[in-house]
């Protein structure tokens, strides 16, 4: 990981005597948010262009990043929305042609959600720019660095989950 007097040399800046360090909660919060403010600014952006609602998009990232296939129940408690919102969900993405509903057990009752392959495309094209704008950022980083950011947003994750699964 950089040193302070490594930072100071590869960006000149110098933190004023006094100052909070960079790595304070507040500084922590403030990238954060401007973070999660572009990463939004892309969504609703790509929602738009879809014919979608942020949520759905939101619904379309945890079909793709679950491990086993989406159900609407755990979809669900993933967003924390209704079972009737849920279900206008994935009747709008299924639609617009973003999902597809499967019934691969012997219990008929259960459905899978995926994406579909077709929809891939769309969703690669639009997020491309954030793709390379994370490469672009990579490229500034050492590998231990970068394993270091990896576990702090894994930690983020689950402690935000855990927040979930706490009520708040």
């Amino acid at each position: 990981m950089a040193t302070a007097d490594e930072r100071t040399q590869r960006t000149g800046e110098r933190k004023p005597p006094g100052a909070p360090a960079p790595t304070d909660l507040q500084h922590f919060a403030v990238q954060l948010r401007r973070m999660n403010g572009e990463i939004n600014r892309l969504v609703h952006g790509f929602a738009g262009e879809q014919g979608l609602h942020a949520t759905d998009v939101q619904a379309l990232a945890a079909i793709l990043d679950a491990e086993e296939p989406m159900t609407p129940g755990r979809l669900r408690e993933h967003l924390g929305l209704t079972s009737g919102a849920v279900t206008a969900c994935v009747d709008r993405l299924e639609r617009a042609g973003h999902i597809r509903r499967v019934r691969e057990s012997a219990d008929r009752r259960v459905v899978h959600l995926y994406y579909a392959d077709d929809a891939r495309s769309a969703a690669r094209s639009h997020f491309r720019p954030l793709a390379n704008a994370t490469e672009s950022a990579r490229t500034r980083f050492t590998e231990a660095e970068l394993a270091v950011v990896v576990r702090f947003l894994g930690a983020m994750n689950e402690e935000l989950s855990a927040m979930r699964s706490a009520g708040h």
